[in-house]
């Protein structure tokens, strides 16, 4: 005879989304001028000021 209660049953797993590129009238700050984008910042630590 058994007594273990049945192994839970895992969440189900979401959809990954892409984060929208950044876009906005005010331009890069402290960039130099130069444009960035997402993939230019991945890995970073990132501090944004709405």
């Amino acid at each position: 005879m058994n007594d273990a209660a049945p192994a839970p049953t895992p969440a189900p797993r979401r959809a990954r989304l892409r984060a929208p590129e950044l876009v906005g009238k005010g331009g890069w700050r402290n960039t130099g001028g130069k444009e960035l984008t997402l993939a230019d910042l991945r890995g970073r630590v990132v501090i944004l000021d709405f």
